[in-house]
């Protein structure tokens, strides 16, 4: 007998790297956002509350289907993802600390009919105790339906999508960043010249405040006498850095210096933080440096050899 596994899998509309607002998270086939209020339509819950209070408000699911679908609906935490800071949801299984374990939907499974929206009001409860700053999150709606998966092992998979909250707790917010962990890891040529010189450059990044950054890197590599070897602003960096998340990001320097000694310096900055980490090199050609090492391996060996000549006679 084939042994199941079932596996959630968000949808993307949960982890868009620097995704522009829009009306609704969706995935072709139902869409979960806030409920229209007096204001017009709200492509986010943006939430403030002071601790102890509860908030109110309603999320609408949306089938685009022509058949009914059931979901069930739930509070859910949020952090950036390991593999490039996205944002992205706890699963229902999944312990919740933040918002996720504030949001009480009034109903917690849902039948949305072909072509049609269902509200469902939300209580967000803040406990007296809530740390001050950002505790973002999402309200999700969770498809019933397990979908066959490919492979020799039955693999049974379940798709959510979420409206992301933002709320906040009022009281003191601490913005603070960190570069961490900076290493450079070299690819030379044996032979220098034969080929361009490569280095991977890997750092942490780490929001250690309570508030949520938009944070951008700037990469300075100076060489022998601060020469400037590469001076630019880093592309790939998530749009929010979530509070007390952290991500390793990597950053390849094509052309890196092949007889050269220097350090690397990357510098994050957000609004009222400006941090640093830094890793130093030595580029050293590879027959270079085994020549290096060999005639200083041979003056070893020939200063060892005079001193048992003069201690012998």
């Amino acid at each position: 007998m084939r042994r199941k596994l079932y596996v959630l899998v968000l949808t993307a509309t949960l982890v868009l790297l620097g995704a522009p607002a829009a009306p609704a998270a969706e995935n072709g086939e139902w869409a979960v956002h806030p409920a229209a209020s007096q204001l017009g339509s709200r492509p986010y819950f943006y939430l403030s509350a002071d601790p102890g209070t509860t908030l109110t408000d309603q999320v609408t699911v949306t089938n685009k289907t022509g058949a009914p679908l059931t979901f069930r609906v739930y509070g859910a935490d949020a952090y950036n993802t390991e593999r490039d800071g996205g944002f992205a949801v706890r699963t229902q299984q999944e312990r919740q600390t933040g918002a996720g374990a504030w949001i009480t939907p009034q109903r917690t499974r849902v039948t949305v009919p072909p072509r049609s929206s269902v509200t469902v009001p939300f209580t967000l409860a803040v406990p007296a105790d809530a740390e001050p700053g950002d505790h973002p999150g999402a309200v999700v709606a969770l498809d019933e339906r397990i979908e066959a998966g490919g492979g020799s092992v039955a693999v049974g998979v379940q798709r959510a999508v979420g409206a992301r909250v933002y709320l906040r707790v009022n009281g003191p917010t601490v913005p603070a960043l960190a570069v961490e962990d900076v290493t450079l890891d070299q690819d030379r040529p044996l032979v220098p010249g034969t080929r361009t010189s490569t280095a991977l450059i890997s750092y942490t990044l780490h929001n250690r405040g309570n508030v949520t950054l938009n944070p951008k890197v700037a990469l300075r590599a100076e060489g022998v006498f601060g020469r400037t070897l590469l001076d630019r602003d880093l592309a790939a960096i998530p749009s929010e850095l979530l509070p007390r998340q952290k991500i390793r990001l990597t950053e390849r320097w094509t052309g890196s210096p092949q007889f050269d000694w220097g350090e690397v310096t990357l510098t994050a900055t957000a609004k009222d933080v400006r941090e640093s980490g830094r890793a130093s090199f030595l580029a050293l050609p590879w027959l270079a440096a085994a020549a290096v090492l060999g005639g200083g391996a041979a003056a070893l060996v020939g200063l060892w050899v005079r001193r048992r000549r003069a201690l012998s006679t």
